[in-house]
This record gives structure tokens, sequence and C-alpha cells, in this order.
């Protein structure tokens, strides 16, 4: 029955969203799958016919929120034009979502990797076409392109992952609109100094 099938995806999304945010704030070890259900308003039971055990739920958490990312932003042209303002589209979407940066810190300090040949694949196949910019001159080429890839990926999620820093340097937080603009300006300006050849430069 039709209604019956959209009640189940409306329960999934709700136990899903309820997950995501007590995984935020406490991590797989300190949240319990009580208190999902209760912070969803639904039966423990049904949370775990749905997506099994803590670990299982935890990992489909956060494959669901880093495929969010990955819709929501839109990835580098093919010719790397634009990186600076990639890295800047990535800074917006992490700091109007911080779950997904504090879900990442979480799955570091718990040793575990969700849905990691997938991820790992996505982020080498990033890795390819960052080479390839740097063989035809496009990207800078001093730096692995590895190492470039999580550098751009660091510049965009550092400002969420350490708040508490940078509002000691900055003398605010993300929630003034100036100063957003101030990181995600700086964001961008590094991400090109970072990854741009350097004209005039000899080596």
């Amino acid at each position: 029955m039709p209604g019956m099938a959209w009640d189940t995806e409306g329960t999934r999304r709700r136990l899903k969203e309820a997950a995501a945010a007590e995984f935020a704030e406490h991590g797989p070890d300190g949240t319990t799958m009580a208190r999902i259900a209760e912070r969803a308003g639904i039966n423990k039971e049904r949370l775990y016919k749905y997506f099994g055990d803590k670990q299982a739920l935890f990992e489909t958490v956060l494959t669901d929120e880093l495929d969010k990312l990955a819709a929501s932003v839109a990835p580098v042209p093919s010719g790397f034009e634009e990186i600076g303002e990639f890295a800047g589209r990535t800074f917006d979407y992490q700091a109007a979502h911080p779950q997904l940066v504090r879900l990442l810190l979480w799955e570091g300090l718990s040793g575990g990797v969700a849905d990691e040949a997938n991820r790992t694949a996505h982020y080498k196949k990033k890795a390819r076409a960052y080479a390839l910019a740097q063989r035809d001159g496009v990207l800078d080429d001093e730096l692995s392109p590895e190492h470039l890839v999580f550098m751009i990926i660091g510049l965009a999620a550092w400002w969420v992952s350490a708040p508490q820093v940078a509002r000691m340097l900055t003398g605010a937080d993300d929630s003034d609109p100036a100063e957003h603009a101030r990181r995600r300006a700086s964001v961008v300006t590094a991400a090109e100094r970072l990854a741009r050849p350097r004209r005039g430069v000899s080596r």
C-alpha cells in the first residue's frame, strides 16, 4: 500500500535525522539506540529492524551526510578554473551543516571507517583529476595530487572542526555574516594560492 510505504520512508528519515544529531553531539560510543529512538519519537525495536546495530546505523548516517555534500556542492569543473570557488562552496556547506564535520571527527576518533572501499575510490578519482590538471599546467605540481586534495578539503572544513580556535583568533564566530564572508574569502584565496601555478617564480 502506498500509504504504508510512505510511512516507512518517513519513519526511516526521522530515525536517520535523530541519529545524525545524536552521533554528532555524542559520538558512536556516547550515543544509545534508545536515545535515538526517543529523539525520533519512534519505537526502539523499529530502529533495530530498519538499521541493525549502532555501528551500522552510524555508517549509514555518515554515508548519507557525505552523499548530501556531494549532491549539494558542484564538483570542480574539469578545467579547474574555479578551484578557489569550489573550496568556497564547500566551506559554505560545511558551515551550514556542521554535523558532517563532527561525524567525520568522531569516525576518526573511533578508528572505524564507513563505506571505506567506495570512499577510497571516490578520493582516488579526485586525486587522478588533480594529477591530470597538474600535468597540463593548470594546477601547481609542487604538492602531490593526493596532498593537494586533502589540503583543499582541510581549508574548507577546519573552520568548522575547531570553531573555538577560530573564535579566539578572530573574536567572532560563523553566525556573524561579515565574519562568514571574511572566512569564505580567505578559503577561496588560500585555495587559489595553494593550487594555482605561481607565475614568474623559478624553482
